[in-house]
């Protein structure tokens, strides 16, 4: 994995366009994909907007690398190191996509997909190589935020984990381990659970989507930038620890954990949630909005490095 010098990024969308940026600024020479028309002015309009939001830290370790836009995928995987996929998320397309990587991509390079919730064993169903075929999830974007889900599917090799595991802390990212393979990994199914309940929570009348965010930004939130909610717990059981949590907390649990709400996101549900965020947040343009959550991030993860 050190000696790695181009990567290949398959589907240029906000994901790839932030995967792009981040081997750029590690001296990665990137050979980027997508079938979309104007992907490719679309991708260098997007990684000079990203680069000034990197880290000094990242933007600071030396040579930029190249970067070519090749719209024909065989050619974009001929002679790579390793591969980013972040194309469509159907399970069909993906099978398909992932066959034609595998079979243009040179032997021992790893294969990694984005994907938010297709399964690794799905993905690597068609291909002659499956032992490679590994699960690189980030989270959005992926040249701040430091988390990588990684997996196997059922013919996954270890070897294979292992090299993208040793990729991936090369540039900086902080990789977890899932023993085994799970609907939308384990972040998403963390964010999905807190979703869910906002939106019980807006739907019930109990407070603004507003206040429902400042809840978390301006509480948890906080300390779930410093530590996960299970040691958040053990801290608050005192010296005892999640022992002394259980004792003092274990009913307060059970009545919440019942009452939690399970609201379908029917096209009527949608519709209101949209309407309630919007009405909140319609005077601060998504983009505005996104550039200030970077610029937070960066200080956030300043502050974490001790920088």
């Amino acid at each position: 994995m050190e000696k790695i010098e181009t990567v290949t990024v398959v589907g240029t969308g906000i994901i790839g366009a932030s995967w792009t940026c981040l081997f750029l600024a590690h001296g990665l020479d990137v050979v980027a994909t997508d079938i979309r028309e104007g992907a490719e002015g679309e991708l260098r309009d997007a990684v000079a907007r990203v680069w000034p939001t990197l880290p000094d830290a990242v933007r600071g370790t030396g040579k930029r690398g190249s970067l070519r836009f090749e719209p024909e995928l065989e050619a974009a995987c001929a002679g790579t190191g390793f591969v980013q996929e972040n194309a469509i998320e159907r399970l069909d397309a993906k099978v398909e996509l992932m066959r034609r990587i595998d079979a243009a991509t040179p032997p021992g390079a790893v294969i990694a997909s984005s994907s938010s919730a297709i399964s690794v064993t799905d993905m690597q169903s068609a291909c002659a190589h499956p032992g490679r075929v590994v699960l690189g999830h980030p989270f959005n974007p992926p040249h701040l935020v430091p988390l990588v889900e990684l997996a196997g599917g059922e013919r996954t090799s270890e070897e294979a984990l292992d090299a993208a595991e040793r990729f991936y802390t090369r540039l900086g990212k902080v990789p977890i381990r899932l023993r085994k393979e799970i609907y939308g990994h384990v972040a998403n199914r963390l964010q999905a659970a807190i979703f869910r309940e906002a939106i019980h929570l807006l739907e019930s009348g109990v407070a603004s989507a507003e206040d429902i965010d400042r809840a978390v930004t301006e509480g948890p939130g906080l300390r779930w930038a410093l530590m996960g909610p299970l040691l958040t717990y053990r801290l608050a059981g005192g010296e005892r620890g999640m022992e002394g949590f259980w004792q003092m907390f274990a009913p307060m649990q059970e009545k919440l954990w019942a009452e939690l709400g399970a609201p379908v996101p029917d096209a009527d549900l949608q519709a209101r949630v949209t309407g309630a965020v919007e009405a909140c947040y319609a005077d601060r343009p998504v983009r505005a909005q996104a550039e200030a959550r970077d610029s937070r991030l960066r200080a956030i993860l300043a502050v974490k490095s001790g920088g």
